[in-house]
């Protein structure tokens, strides 16, 4: 039997390595690492509770040092020892980590594949010879990273974006407004703040000062909520509605969404539903991401396409009055809300010809014989 090892440190790494373990059966290979529940499920061993993991930011992973030094030496351990050394490591996302490890499992003659590379054309650039020297394929999921890679003569395929594999619509508007108690008859605005409690931490505050601006007689406002936060950072408001488990029928029906920068925006833009972009982070992580990051554009749909399609609300301007004003700048002009939705079906069609998780699938399978 094969060993995989695999890191995914966040939700969406979770959900995106999940569905690759589903093409690869338990009967035929062993699945060891640190991943959510959703890789859980599909059959991997976890090393460690999966939300010590999902910090964001210069500042917040400096903070956690010490618990991801534990977590290199405990993988080192394993790569050492002859009776739990993996086969292959496949690295999903999530480069702080990621990249170390790469380096560690070709110190001990392990292949490595990267799914979903670190975005090194945004900031870090360097990361691009790293990843030539550390890993032995790549499987890459934006089109603009092709000609990095054939540049530098590394071995990658283009999988395509595992999103367009991922997003089901279980229920109907009628369905989900009487399952969560809506009002069809009102406009819905959506907000999804992230999964990390330090971004949601930072986010909430302004997303409730912008539903302030909103008459509750004619809005419904709904909030996405990850499992992996605790209760206590959300309030008990009647006028706002926390929706778990439903996010894509969250982006589907709400009029207008406000989304944290990420993969959920990708998620959105996807789906088609008409956004506004932003982020939020401790000053000195801002601060400190200015100096490092060489593009123009945060948000993943506007990164793709290559052009602004989303505005984005970074850092102050990420307020609550701010974002109260993109909303009704929107929904107040149907010409302009036409013009997004027009704009976000092109990012549709352009993600919607691929199985991202096939695609990587049969690239593990092809580097274990």
């Amino acid at each position: 039997m094969k060993k995989i090892f695999w890191i995914a440190g966040e939700n969406s790494g979770d959900l995106h390595a999940a569905h690759v373990i589903k093409h690869l059966p338990n009967s035929q290979y062993q699945h060891l690492g640190i991943g959510g529940p959703k890789m859980k499920t599909a059959g991997l061993q976890q090393l460690y509770p999966f939300e010590r993991f999902a910090v964001m930011g210069f500042w917040e992973v400096l903070k956690h040092l010490f618990f991801f030094i534990k977590v290199q030496k405990q993988i080192k351990q394993i790569f050492q020892n002859e009776n739990s050394k993996p086969d292959l490591v496949v690295l999903v996302d999530y480069p702080g980590l990621n990249m170390r490890i790469a380096r560690l499992a070709k110190k001990y003659q392990i292949q490595v594949l990267y799914y979903i590379s670190p975005q090194f054309w945004a900031w870090k650039q360097k990361r691009i010879h790293h990843l030539k020297k550390y890993t032995d394929h790549i499987a890459y999921i934006l089109p603009l990273e092709k000609e990095y890679f054939e540049k530098y003569e590394i071995p990658s395929t283009f999988v395509g974006h595992p999103i367009a594999e991922q997003v089901k619509i279980r229920l109907t508007k009628e369905q989900f407004a009487e399952k969560f108690n809506l009002n069809i008859n009102k406009k819905w605005l959506g907000f999804f703040p992230g999964s990390r409690i330090n971004e949601v931490e930072k986010l909430l505050p302004q997303f409730y000062r912008a539903i302030r601006e909103f008459p509750a007689e004619k809005y419904e406002f709904l909030i996405s909520r990850a499992h992996s936060l605790p209760e206590n950072i959300f309030p008990h408001d009647s006028k706002l509605q926390f929706i778990s488990d439903y996010n894509y029928e969250l982006m589907k029906y709400c009029d207008f969404l406000v989304v944290k920068s990420g993969t959920s925006s990708l998620e959105t833009a996807y789906i088609g539903t008409p956004f506004v972009i932003v982020y939020k982070t401790s000053a000195i992580s801002y601060f400190l991401g200015k100096k490092l990051v060489k593009i123009d554009k945060i948000g993943l749909p506007n990164i793709m396409m290559q052009k602004k399609i989303v505005p984005e609300l970074i850092q102050n301007e990420a307020n609550g009055d701010n974002i109260a004003r993109w909303i009704k700048k929107y929904l107040e002009n149907p010409k302009k809300y036409a013009a997004m939705k027009n704009q976000l079906q092109e990012i549709h069609q352009l993600m919607e010809k691929r199985s991202a998780s096939l695609a990587t699938a049969k690239i593990i399978k092809k580097m274990l014989l």
